[in-house]
């Protein structure tokens, strides 16, 4: 290995994580390098978190014109679909989002290694890391790599391979009836009928945007209520927004076969608490979003022994919530969707800067993970932070709550968006903020006031003693913390 190449730092995977944590590792007069071996951008940028927001647009610009135009005094003439120029605007959107990451790594000093990483030996005492990059293979999620291509060294690794979508063992993804979210971003038709398996944030942006764009949609549901992290008083508005705009639903119903059959797919569920009672569903297509898993096929040699903890990376803690991302093999650190929940682009750019930033002995704060932000990008959007009002209770805090519909809220009504609420769980007898959830019009970008508050210990009082500009969405967020102190003013 002495011709090999050596850097100070190798990051493995070009997604938000491993490409924000590589410029971070440069700025820091880092020498390093990015493997990755697809494109640059990770899932997310190419099939995930950018693309489908464009594809949501979309959904969103067809909803306001066919369903409330009338209503607004603008009349649409023979409006219609181009099916495959809104998949192509798409497509183009992470296009050019890919070849902007090319151009940060060029701009930074940052050597881009097109391959399939295999991290054949971890650090030791008088030896760096040493990395084989092979030919990658065609199968974007599980290849394990072909031939050796290049061999390089490192003084530290930082794994950022993200995460793939879990298959049901039963009805593998055959990528044109049985799709993956992947698959669900480049349907070459838009199917009459599809079948939804799983009611998380990809599975109802799915069901959204399908919905909206006249498919009919049915999504299953294992648990009794939909978006079922989120609190509950907002699945159960979700519903009934969601069931409002045409979705069918099943919640409370576990899925036990799916057939290909000669016209789509034909879909048996039971009732989870009454597996006798059964029901088929016919499809096009099923999309089944029931989570992800690490992906890290191929990644280390056979004879190096990783830590995997429930089909993720297990990282090292330095306190039960501070995690120090250092893997069981030496000089070797993970961070993101590969060492499990949550998994969100946000937080793998936030840990890959926490740990480059510790890596090159600067101190840091590091990730706040009672501070991070989930959001459903449907229309109404789903936005929270923090705890619920049930997790609240149950980690022993005595709460008081503070809600505000934004049916009362004069920008929601001028702009037809007065479906939703605000709901603040705050602390007992301070007030502290806990947790917020917001159902409706931009809640993803609403909820980072809370996010803000929450990092910076903040009560009720606080938000409500900052003024707020009118007419705005924002006045909700202030409606609903004088909630919390039994002040509300306009509702």
């Amino acid at each position: 290995m002495s011709d090999a190449k050596h850097f100070d730092l190798v990051v493995i995977g070009g997604g938000p994580g491993g490409y924000v944590g590589a410029i971070r590792a440069a700025q820091l007069g880092l020498k390093t390098g990015i493997i990755e071996r697809d494109k640059l951008g990770g899932v997310c940028l190419n099939w995930g978190c950018i693309p489908s927001k464009a594809l949501l647009h979309n959904a969103e610009l067809w909803s306001e014109a066919v369903t409330h135009g009338q209503e607004w005094g603008i009349q649409f003439k023979d409006v219609s679909q181009d099916w495959p120029a809104i998949v192509q605007r798409s497509r183009g959107v992470a296009s050019k989002l890919n070849k902007g990451v090319g151009f940060l790594m060029k701009k930074n000093g940052i050597e881009h290694i097109q391959g399939h990483a295999r991290i054949m030996s971890g650090r030791k005492a008088d030896a760096p890391c040493q990395i084989d990059v092979l030919q990658p293979e065609e199968d974007y999620y599980h290849g394990t790599g072909g031939s050796v291509t290049e061999q390089i060294t490192a003084d530290r690794i930082i794994i950022a391979t993200g995460a793939a979508p879990r298959e049901l063992p039963f009805a593998p993804f055959d990528h044109e009836r049985i799709l993956s979210s992947q698959d669900a971003m480049v349907m070459p038709e838009r199917p009459e009928k599809l079948i939804v398996v799983g009611s998380g944030a990809i599975g109802m942006e799915f069901a959204y945007f399908y919905n909206a764009m006249g498919t009919s949609v049915t999504v299953i549901e294992m648990l009794d209520r939909i978006v079922p992290v989120e609190d509950e008083e907002v699945s159960k508005e979700a519903l009934k927004l969601f069931k409002k705009q045409g979705i069918q639903f099943k919640p409370g119903h576990v899925t036990t076969s799916i057939e290909k059959t000669d016209t789509g797919v034909t879909v048996t569920i039971a009732d989870v608490n009454d597996e006798s009672k059964t029901e088929t569903l016919d499809g096009d297509a099923v999309l089944v979003a029931v989570g992800v898993a690490g992906r890290f096929d191929g990644l280390f040699a056979d004879d190096l022994q990783v830590e995997i903890d429930r089909g993720h990376i297990k990282v090292a803690y330095q306190d039960v919530d501070e995690p120090t991302y250092e893997t069981s093999v030496p000089g070797v650190y993970a961070i993101g969707d590969v060492i499990g929940p949550p998994w969100l682009a946000h937080v793998s750019s936030e840990e890959a800067v926490t740990c480059v930033e510790r890596l090159a002995g600067h101190h840091t704060l590091g990730v706040d993970y009672a501070a991070i932000p989930g959001c459903t990008y449907t229309s109404p959007q789903i936005a929270s932070v923090g705890l619920t009002e049930a997790a609240a209770r149950e980690a022993g805090h005595d709460v008081k709550i503070g809600k505000y519909p934004l049916t009362a809220l004069g920008k929601a009504i001028a702009t037809g968006a007065a479906e939703g609420f605000v709901k603040v769980v705050a602390s007992e007898p301070y007030g502290e903020i806990l947790g917020a959830h917001i159902i409706g019009k931009d809640a993803s970008e609403l909820i980072h006031e809370f996010c803000l508050a929450i990092r910076l210990e903040a009560t009720a009082e606080d938000i409500i003693s900052t003024m707020h500009a009118h007419p705005t969405m924002a006045e909700a967020l202030h409606e609903a913390a004088l909630g919390v102190e039994g002040r509300v003013l306009n509702a």
